[in-house]
Order: structure tokens, then sequence, then C-alpha cells
């Protein structure tokens, strides 16, 4: 399985949250990955070759914008 994250719906933009005011202090998909599979950058990366398909970020995303493929 591979995660794929669907940009139009991530909150994470140009490097900033777009939904919230908590000034990039977010809990989400980033801080569920056990294994440091995702990273905020200018958007959110993925690094396949760290998932170990688990999921969690899945379910941590309030925005449905990650999904398991």
């Amino acid at each position: 399985m591979a995660v794929k994250i669907d940009y139009e719906k991530c909150c994470w933009k140009d490097g900033k949250c777009t939904s919230c005011e908590c000034g990039g202090g977010c809990i989400g998909c980033v801080e569920a990955c056990p294994v440091g599979a995702l990273q905020r950058k200018m958007i959110v990366e993925f690094s396949p070759n760290t998932c170990v398909d688990c999921g969690a970020c899945v379910e941590a995303c309030e925005h449905n914008a990650i999904s398991l493929v």
C-alpha cells in the first residue's frame, strides 16, 4: 500500500496551516506517524521508503486528505 495525499483537501499549504489559528502548532497526520514518514515543508511531504502502512495518518487527518491506496 501507499499513502496518497489529496492536496486540495490538505490544510497545510505554502508552509502554514490554512484551516485554523494554530499558528503551525498542528496535531495531525505528521504527529500521528510513528516512523516520521510525513513532514511539513511547503506542503506535507511523504517518504514511501519510511512508511509502514499503519494508517495512523489516515485516522489523524481531520480533512480526509490522506488515504491508503
